[in-house]
């Protein structure tokens, strides 16, 4: 497979996005160890995830355990897979998302997860989204602070807006690495960030790239992606891998991370990486 950079790793340009296996509707854990393991058999090496992915109140950071498990069973150290995990959104219980951005719970939750990772040090800590109730200097401040102290390599952000990122990189002394935001052919409204990320330098890692679980686990891409699925019967390749390459093709800074929770699907999406599209059909499909 192909690769990119984060900061001073050099990772897989398709990674696997951790999040489907461990909330609502998540396999079983054989399933969900068995679409991990896919994903190191197709090239892989960088794998996120975050405290908050999880179904229960009383299961916080079921998918970094999951993931630590499954390395652990293939055998592979943090030296070959880049384990990327957040923290600062909490799920209660019930299904719903809530912040928590202060310093000091933000450095409990690093250490917490380097724990549940097995790990001394986290390869990519991010904070994973902005609580309106605290500055968010303040946030970022703690992760300055965990990076000086050696608990995490690299810092990211995720969520954030273009005047964030550059506070952020402000903030961390020019040590930023990576951002991660929601981005698809049907949420572009994060572009003017992915073109920013571009400019700096910074990796830019687009969640939900295909378009959402629902989407992807259906099958389904809706009128929205027609001028994706014509680029694929034309390859013969699923519309979700020209999805990818199309995002691989608008920034070499860019590395989608699909969601999976089939063996299948995180198979396919790694074969996006060989996909070259035309310069005229990136232009087609970034109009579209």
């Amino acid at each position: 497979m192909k690769q990119r950079r984060i900061g001073n790793r050099t990772v897989s340009e398709i990674g696997l996005g951790g999040m489907p296996m461990s909330i609502e509707g998540r396999p079983d854990e054989k399933q969900a160890i068995a679409t991990i393991l896919a994903a190191l058999d197709a090239g892989i090496t960088l794998i996120d995830t975050a405290d908050a992915y999880h179904r229960d109140a009383d299961e916080v950071g079921h998918n970094e355990l999951l993931i630590a498990k499954a390395l652990r069973e293939a055998g592979v150290s943090a030296d070959d897979v880049l384990v990327a995990t957040k923290g600062g959104h909490l799920r209660p219980g019930d299904g719903s998302w809530t912040q928590n951005g202060d310093p000091a719970y933000l450095k409990r939750a690093a250490k917490e997860s380097a724990k549940r990772l097995g790990v001394e040090v986290i390869g990519l800590y991010q904070f994973h989204r902005p609580d309106p109730n605290v500055p968010y200097a303040d946030s970022v401040g703690a992760i300055r602070d965990l990076l000086d102290a050696g608990v995490i390599e690299m810092a990211g952000i995720s969520n954030a807006s273009v005047e964030q990122i550059r506070q952020a990189q402000e903030i961390l002394g020019g040590r930023l690495v990576s951002v991660q935001n929601q981005f698809s052919p049907t949420h572009r409204v994060t572009l003017p960030e992915l073109e920013l990320c571009a400019e700096l330098d910074l990796a830019f890692l687009p969640w939900s790239p295909l378009g959402g679980i629902g989407r992807a686990r259906s099958g389904d891409l809706g009128e929205q992606y027609a001028a994706f699925v014509k680029v694929a019967a034309n390859h013969g390749v699923s519309p979700f891998q020209v999805v990818l390459a199309w995002e691989l093709a608008l920034s070499p800074t860019v590395i989608p991370i699909p969601g999976a929770s089939r063996p299948a699907s995180i198979k396919d999406s790694a074969r996006a990486s060989e996909l070259a599209l035309t310069p005229e059909e990136v232009a087609l499909l970034s109009k579209a």
